[in-house]
């Protein structure tokens, strides 16, 4: 309710490690308008481990009654990909308003049933794209908005997400391209949302994904896994605007730069990097030239840095744009406004995402 604490309820926490532990619960706590009242995870156990860890006395190892708890206004999905439309569902079933991390769903239909499910119960949705609220991507559609490159003819994505032959455990399941998560759904996920968000969208596409290393090592044991999620993704194509964009990214290889982004305009150059090819939640540098001259580092204006104060100690950190959604999503509430990606975004994100598989397996341009 506006001008209210939030309660929240996350289903998917382990104590030790995990998205949850990582990212939403160190921002949930840096903000005054919303309390952690109940935590859900897959064993009583585990749930009762949270609980002591985080200091949460709500906790639950059956999600369909942490949902229906009345102090529960939002609920915070932070499972596995192949999970999520079972516990979206019975959120929005219980009339509650959900955070979904991304991918939203395995594929465009789960995506396009919660999205329906969603709009039907009237209730505010949440995914995590969190790289729209990062102060930079605000900075830059700021400059592009001013004028600071022209007009934009053409733009360069390249990154890399996980490099070498080598895997943690818990990032094992993100091999198999059944289960929704991989180098396409997130890390070209993320990176096309923030590409779109700053330029626009596709109108069409050329796309080439590839296997080119099969077999990956969990890490600590030795153990080799055959991977059946591509690990090569180049993308080619316009945008609506008429500019002309291109996307590779990568994984299992031994090095390179981990993420760089070119925007090419008629008067100026915009120049972003990072450390890894997951703008959600690397800090990102932007640096801008004018005519030809060498770009050189921009500084983000501390009005976008600072706008929300209780944050600023999470800079840096996984936490840090996740915190931003949140706050902003609170503000949205209460002013009645759109700001943060709902579920109809998930869907056009997944949209383009089948486009690029439909291109990559016929060989052939799709419309988007």
């Amino acid at each position: 309710m506006p001008g209210s604490k939030l309660g929240v309820g996350i289903i998917g926490v382990n104590p030790a490690w995990g998205w949850a532990a990582t990212a939403h619960i160190p921002a949930l706590r840096a903000l005054p308008n919303y309390e952690i009242r109940a935590l859900s995870a897959h064993s009583a156990e585990s749930a009762r481990a949270a609980g002591e860890t985080f200091g949460v006395s709500a906790v639950f190892s059956d999600h369909e009654q942490m949902v229906n708890q009345q102090d529960v206004d939002l609920v915070a999905v932070t499972v596995k990909v192949q999970h999520h439309r079972e516990l979206v569902s019975a959120a929005l079933a219980a009339g509650k308003a959900v955070y979904c991390e991304w991918p939203l769903g395995r594929d465009l239909e789960d995506a396009r049933e919660m999205a329906a499910d969603a709009a039907e119960q009237g209730v505010r949705t949440v995914v995590g794209l969190q790289a729209r609220q990062a102060p930079a991507v605000e900075f830059l559609r700021e400059l592009l908005s001013d004028g600071y490159v022209g007009d934009v003819l053409s733009t360069t994505m390249i990154g890399t997400s996980v490099p070498g032959g080598v895997v943690v455990r818990p990032n094992a399941y993100m091999l198999d391209r059944t289960n929704g998560a991989n180098v396409l759904t997130v890390a070209v996920g993320h990176c096309l949302d923030t590409l779109s968000t700053v330029l626009g969208e596709f109108a069409d596409l050329s796309a080439v994904s590839d296997l080119r290393r099969p077999l990956i090592t969990i890490e600590g044991t030795g153990k080799q896994i055959v991977k059946t999620a591509p690990d090569q993704i180049a993308v080619i194509g316009t945008l609506t605007s008429g500019a002309t964009a291109s996307l590779h990214v990568r994984e299992a290889v031994a090095g390179g730069i981990g993420f760089l982004w070119e925007i090419n305009g008629t008067d100026g150059t915009l120049r972003i990097t990072a450390d890894a090819a997951y703008p959600e939640i690397f800090p990102l540098t932007v640096a801008g030239a004018h005519g030809r001259n060498e770009p050189a580092e921009l500084a983000v204006p501390a009005a976008l840095t600072r706008k929300w104060p209780d944050l600023t100690s999470l800079e840096g950190t996984p936490a840090y744009n996740v915190g931003r959604a949140y706050a902003a999503f609170a503000a949205d509430i209460d002013n009645g406004t759109r700001t943060v990606p709902d579920f109809a975004d998930a869907v056009r994100r997944h949209e383009v995402i089948a486009a690029i598989e439909r291109s990559a397996a016929s060989g052939e341009r799709a419309i988007v």
